[in-house]
Formats: structure tokens, sequence, C-alpha cells
């Protein structure tokens, strides 16, 4: 397989298959694809799926297909049948799957008539793709769909495609879960096998270690072992953190707040429940509805908020503010509620209840850009601080939108001319901005080179104007501010569950909850034991002690399960030279320290300065 064959074309962002026709008149604009770019890779999962597809119909009789996208390092395939699918299965159908390509089978590609699509698709028994194509006659008006043809069995598919099955270098089938159809839990539940594939199978293994090293560090797993959080039934989705937990969440937010008051956010707070009749002026309403909780009180309707803006726009409202006093910074930690659906919720990272490190700016114009330069700055001295790397995104205008197409244009080259600015690099992402604004998000690469959005800025010239927002201008007329929407962590839930899985649990002596564990081996040594406790306590230091009559082996297990950095082990001979024994988290053994000198070697890994 030459990694260098061109197996599809790209016109601007979109990719086509070689067997699509390019509708563009330059022929300058049209890119080549090759089996190694990361579209190429694409194009190979995204058949790959139809594989799988085509070997679980012809293994399982009277199953259903109904999607199967490309997705982040794989792809999945959602089935419909009685009996749900399970692990077990996957021998069978990865075998049938590599017979398929070893055979070289290669994929057409056919334009049907609707008519004749429903007919052949209703004849198979196949309801999902029949629903398929009637919704999109409905939304498109198509007149047409494409069919992709793979020997004997062929599936409902836009494409792109690589030319033949031969290009699936390794894959693999990765797990089974259930997903109602179109999310929703009305729906029938289908079956979604998830798998991946890679060029070569150096690629595929070391790809899969990475997936077990993932399993170890998952957040919702270690949160139980160190005792961080739990999450409950009487609560969905909305976790209940432990005060292990809480003591991180909070060096989170200490860092978060030292940083607001560096760059001059004033903090304010606003109420969790606020009328309809506000929701509605801020757009809320119209554009997001379905993910809001609603109550009656009096006779009136209330919705518990999902952002904090709306509230921030009141305070501001508040007061009559001239241009001199812009601009007016305002930041919040604020609790917010969505209504995510049950089946895409998952630990920490989506929740239906969690606080926003939010904060809006209102601004004059030529304010914008030198305000949106200092959030940059606060973002990178976040995240370096953590030890991550980004990458960034710059959203554009989407179908759903409120207000002009001239504002929507002058916000979004505003943003990227800021970017353009510090000499930072973005990746264009059509069509996803707020419904009132563009946006800049930030994604986080851990340590395991995932990928997480987090931060973002947003420029909003709508939702001002929505509330009559008004300063008094250098030429003594009123005028409507800009309103830059900022947050850094984004959720401090969402970060904290990344971060857990960034450091294994192993959080550096700053964020660790319980940082120094001291251990007693005789009864003898409880005096020292207490000394140094007391020593390091009125330090500042989070530390516990452990005089028990159980077993040193024993408590040393039990606390490198919770990955405390320091364990102190002292002995009789600790306690007549007041020296300590030493035992980092990594299972590294030092001897014959000081007091002082261990003190010296915390302060040394203490939180660095912003």
């Amino acid at each position: 397989m030459n990694p260098v064959e061109v197996v599809g074309k790209k016109v601007a962002k979109t990719v086509f298959d070689l067997q699509t026709p390019v509708s563009t008149t330059d022929t300058s604009k049209v890119e080549d694809v090759k089996l190694q770019d990361p579209q190429g890779l694409e194009l190979v999962r995204h058949t790959c799926a139809h594989v799988l597809a085509q070997a679980v119909q012809e293994l399982f009789p009277g199953t259903q297909v109904t999607i199967g996208p490309v997705i982040d390092d794989g792809f999945y395939y959602d089935f419909f049948r009685e009996k749900p699918f399970t692990i077990e299965d996957f021998t069978a159908i990865e075998k049938r799957m590599k017979e398929i390509v070893e055979s070289d089978v290669p994929l057409v590609r056919e334009m049907w008539p609707i008519d004749k699509a429903v007919e052949f698709f209703h004849k198979k028994g196949e309801d999902f793709k029949v629903e398929l194509i009637q919704d999109l006659v409905k939304a498109q008006g198509i007149t047409e769909v494409s069919i992709y043809k793979q020997g004997p069995w062929l599936d409902l598919c836009r494409g792109p495609h690589v030319p033949s099955t031969k290009y699936i270098g390794a894959f693999k089938l990765t797990s089974v879960a259930g997903a109602y159809w179109r999310g929703d839990e009305k729906n029938p539940m289908l079956s979604r096998i998830y798998g991946t594939a890679f060029l070569s199978q150096d690629d595929l293994d070391d790809h899969l270690m990475l997936i077990e090293e993932a399993k170890k560090r998952d957040h919702r797993k270690l949160g139980v072992e160190l005792d961080l959080f739990s999450l409950h039934a009487d609560a969905p989705a909305s976790p209940f953190f432990h005060p292990n937990g809480a003591i991180v969440y909070g060096e989170i937010q200490k860092v978060l707040t030292e940083l607001n008051n560096k760059y001059g956010y004033e903090p304010v707070i606003t109420p969790l429940i606020m009328s309809d009749e506000m929701w509605k002026k801020s757009g809320h309403y119209d554009n997001y509805r379905e993910n809001m909780y609603f109550t009656h009180v009096d006779e009136r309707s209330f919705a518990v908020k999902p952002m904090n803006c709306p509230g921030h726009c009141l305070i501001y409202k508040n007061t009559r503010h001239s241009y001199r006093e812009l601009p007016i910074r305002m930041c919040e930690f604020g609790r917010v509620h969505r209504h995510e659906r049950s089946g895409v919720v998952q630990g920490l990272f989506r929740v239906r209840s969690f606080v926003q490190d939010d904060a809006h700016v209102f601004c004059t114009e030529d304010q914008i850009e030198s305000e949106i330069l200092k959030i940059l700055e606060m973002i990178d001295t976040f995240y370096s601080l953590f030890g991550f790397e980004y990458r960034v995104e710059l959203s554009t205008r989407p179908d759903k939108y409120i207000g002009t197409l001239e504002v929507w244009n002058k916000a979004e080259k505003t943003l990227a001319d800021a970017l353009a600015k510090v000499g930072r690099e973005y990746q264009l992402n059509p069509g996803d901005g707020a419904f009132y604004g563009p946006k800049i998000d930030f994604h986080l690469k851990d340590s395991l080179g995932r990928s997480f959005q987090c931060g973002t800025i947003q420029l909003d010239f709508s939702m001002p104007a929505r509330f009559d927002l008004e300063y008094n201008g250098s030429d003594n007329t009123t005028h409507t501010p800009v309103m830059i929407h900022r947050a850094i962590s984004g959720s401090l839930e969402r970060f904290l569950g990344i971060l857990i899985e960034h450091f294994g649990g192993r959080f550096p002596l700053w964020l660790a909850p319980k940082q120094v564990g001291i251990f007693s081996v005789t009864e003898a040594a409880n005096p020292y034991a207490h000394e140094v406790f007391d020593e390091l306590k009125k330090a500042g230091y989070r530390c516990f002690i452990d005089d028990s009559s159980d077993k040193l082996s024993a408590k040393i297990k039990k606390y490198q399960s919770m990955k405390v950095p320091y364990s102190l082990i002292l002995g009789t001979k600790e306690a007549n030279d007041k020296k300590l024994s030493l035992r980092l988290s990594n299972g590294e053994q030092l001897s014959g320290m000081t007091l002082q000198d261990f003190t010296a070697r915390l302060q040394s890994e203490g939180r660095p300065s912003l």
C-alpha cells in the first residue's frame, strides 16, 4: 500500500472521493488527498465502517443498519437488532471483516432516484434507511441519493470512501454500547459498535496501548478510588464532590480568581432562576429552550439559568455608564443547569449541573482587540500552569443566528485579526459559532494526546442591543457596548475530569488533596510523628497521620493507591535522629532528610506564580 497514493480530492474544507464529481470551475482550488493525510485516514475509517456493516448483516440476517460515521480516532455503526450485540460477537465479525478487506472489494458509487431507493430499502426491511431518505427529501428537496456498492452489499451513504477495501491496513473493534435512534429516548434502542482503523498494524498497536492507558486513567474510576466525587440517581448527571475533590476543585478556582484579579475583573453573583421574559429577550428561549429547565412561581414562568450572560447584562443596565468607565469586566463562578440527554452524559465530562468560570467584558469597538489580546494571555497562562498544549479554532456564523450579516462579518474579522496579531495559528470551524456571535475555542491536548474543548472567547454585538445596554460616548451621545463572553477552564467540572486523566490521579503537589502522609511504625515514634504533623500543618500543607497498629506494608499500599505525593515512614531510628524517611508516590525512597530540608523541598514544588 502506497501511503502517498491519491485517494480523494479536497475543495476548501470538503473532501470528495475519486468517484464523486467535484463542482468547481477553478481547478487550482482542488487539492489531492493522499492516503497518509489525516483526511485519507478518515476515508479509510469510513470505508471500514461499511465493511463492519456488511459483515454484521451477512453474519446476523435481519439486522438493520442505521448510520456509521467517522469519529475521533475511529468510527462506529449503529444497528437495530432484537438481541443487542456483545463483545463476544466481535471475533466472528472481525474474521468476516478481514475476509472482505483481503478480497480487495471495490466501492462503486451510484446515484438512485428517490422512489427507487425508498422501494429498495423498504423491501429489504430497512425502515431506518427509508426514514433517513424521507427526511433528506423534506429538509433538502433532493430528487436522488448516493448509494455505495461493496460487492453484493450496498448502503445509502453520501461518502466519501477509498476506492477499495484493500486500503484498510489494520482495524479493530473496540467496544459496544446502547444508543437511542437519533439520540431520542422515545426512539428504539440500537447497538453501537465502535472500532478503529489505521494504515499499519504498528499504528493500530500504538493506538490500542493508548486505549488501555486511558482505561486506567478513566476519571470515573479514579474518582471513586481517590474519593474525589460521586454520582447519584437522586441528582442525575450532577456530581457530588467529596472533601478530596472539593480541595482540587478549590485550587483550580483559586488560580482563576487570581487571574481575574490580575486582569481587572470584578466578581458578581447572579440568581439561579430568572423569568422567561428575560430569556426570551436574550434569545435563549428561542434558540436553547430544549436544553433548559423551567418552573412556575406565583403564576409566572421562570427558567433555571443555562448561562450567566443575561444576568450580567442586567447588572450593567442597572447603572448609567460613560465611555470613561469602559471596559467593564465582570466575572462569576456561576452555577448553570442544562438538560443534556441521558445518552450523552458522561462522568464529569458532560453533566447537567456545573460551574463556569464565566466572565463578560462590556467595551467599545475600539477596545475589542486589546481586550481579546489580554484574554488570550490569561488563557495561555492558565493552560501552561498545568502543562497543557492547546490548539485554537475560530467558529463562524451558524445556520441559526441572531443579528445582521454585516455585524457577523465584522465580528468574525475582529477575532481573526486578534489571533493573527499574536501569531496564533488556528483552524476555521465554519458554522459552529454561538447563535449570538462567532467564537474562538481552545482545545487542550492531554498527556495521552487526546483533545478536549475547554476555554472560549465569544464576540457578541447582538445581546447588548437586545437588552438596550448603553454608554455615553465622548461625543455626548449614547452608544451600544460590545459584549465579550469569556471562559478559561470552560466548566470546572469538565476541567477537573480532564486533569484527573491528564495526571492519572497523580496530581502535582500543589493540587493533591492530601500532600503528605505520616506513618508511625512503632508506638515509640508516635510523639515525633505528631510533632512532624503539627509543623507541616502549621506551614500550610495538607497532611494526615496514621499511628494505627496496622502493618506498615498495609499502610503503604493503602496510601499509595490514594496517590499521596509523599509518605513519611517514622520509626524509632527516625524519632531518635529527628530525621525523615520518605517514600514518593512513584515508589522512590529517600532517607535521612531533616524536616527543614523536607519543607524546603515541598516549597520548591509549590504552585508557580502567575
